[in-house]
């Protein structure tokens, strides 16, 4: 039995070795990226941003969590050369690091036939990266857990969650289309179910529940509610009420993107007590973060200069990532995230593409 909780895990369900280690002095960072969203022709500047953030904060984790590319690409090469781009800033610092995948990573299948199958493949063929096969009859492409072992001992005292929320809505259910209703995908239920065996069978192996972070691409119903402590009314007034109540920081500068339907993924971190945030992306210009009954759910800009942004000249002004601060010795572990800017990094923020040559691919990946 868990500790306290009365659940049991799924018979099979297996908890993971940890995969990361905390540094000596008991610290370890993360640095989520979002939307680097481009062809193989990358935005020069995506890439300086990353290199940049890189080299000043020497994260021990990175993510790209979510359009790591567009639907740009025209063959298997070009999918290929379009991913290197965005993992050779980590592959060549030697950083751990993975993706999760979002809605527009397989919108050039039909001319590729890189699925996310092939894409997750060719991504585990870099050393350092850490993405877990995907999980037989679970829906999505390597939703994983990530144990970060202890720098006192060997046993684990995170957990880095990351989930694939889909790309779109089917054309219909039960006969019933989707006019009307966002078209996104949602998380369904049996990575919800997933997320609840996984996380009870930790517990179970190491004796307590891990504290964790989760990333996904695609925000819940709940980002909206919490921004304005209301499910019906979305005034001004709502949201400063919305401001005290769940200590809000950011922008939101544009609507909140779910699916159509509610996920029961909140409801499960409420039961667990384990994923101490949400973290997505999906909607560029929203920068925001707030402590929602206990979890907290907040965005990662997006990171790409190819990529839809802000309207007129302002397009990049936001361009940039979310840094997490992990310490055993802080009370719960988790102490903070922080936004990270190109605007603050002397990056040209001229509203334009930039695109670069891609690089050739190492042996490897060939």
């Amino acid at each position: 039995m868990a500790a306290g909780t009365g659940a049991t895990a799924a018979p099979g369900v297996k908890a993971p070795k940890p995969a990361l280690n905390f540094g000596q002095d008991g610290k370890f960072k993360v640095v989520q990226f979002n939307d680097t969203q481009d062809d193989e022709q990358t935005d020069r500047r995506t890439i300086e941003l990353m290199n940049g953030i890189l080299d000043a904060e020497k994260p021990d984790f990175v993510v790209i969590n979510g359009d790591v590319i567009n639907g740009g690409c025209d063959t298997e090469l070009e999918v290929k050369q379009a991913l290197n781009q965005v993992v050779q800033p980590m592959e060549s610092r030697k950083i751990p690091w993975a993706v999760t995948f979002g809605n527009h990573d397989e919108d050039s299948v039909a001319r590729t036939g890189m699925t996310e199958a092939k894409m997750l493949q060719f991504l585990q063929s870099y050393s350092f990266n850490v993405n877990s096969n995907s999980t037989d009859g679970v829906t999505g492409t390597s939703n994983s857990l990530l144990l970060v072992q202890s720098s006192k001992s060997k046993a684990p005292t995170f957990g880095l969650w990351l989930i694939d929320t889909g790309r779109y809505a089917p054309d219909s259910i039960n006969g019933q289309d989707f006019a009307g209703y966002p078209d996104w995908d949602w998380v369904r239920m049996d990575q919800v179910t997933w997320y609840r065996n996984l996380s009870i069978a930790t517990e179970q192996k190491y004796g307590r529940k891990i504290p964790s972070l989760m990333w996904g691409h695609i925000a819940l119903h709940e980002h909206r509610n919490m921004w304005f402590a209301s499910l019906d009314s979305r005034t001004d007034a709502d949201h400063q009420r919305a401001v005290q109540k769940h200590g809000i920081v950011g922008e939101r500068n544009e609507d909140e993107c779910p699916g159509p339907f509610n996920s029961g993924l909140f409801s499960a971190f409420l039961e667990r007590g384990d994923v101490r945030g949400y973290f997505v992306g999906h909607d560029h210009v929203n920068t925001y973060a707030g402590n929602y009954y206990g979890v907290e759910l907040g965005y990662g800009p997006g990171t790409g200069f190819g990529a839809y942004g802000l309207p007129g000249p302002d397009r990049n002004r936001l361009r940039g990532a979310r840094v997490f601060e992990l310490d055993e010795n802080h009370a719960g572990v988790y102490k903070s995230s922080r936004l990270v800017f190109a605007k603050d990094m002397g990056i040209d923020l001229t509203a334009n593409d930039q695109p670069i040559t891609p690089l050739p691919l190492n042996p490897a990946q060939q």
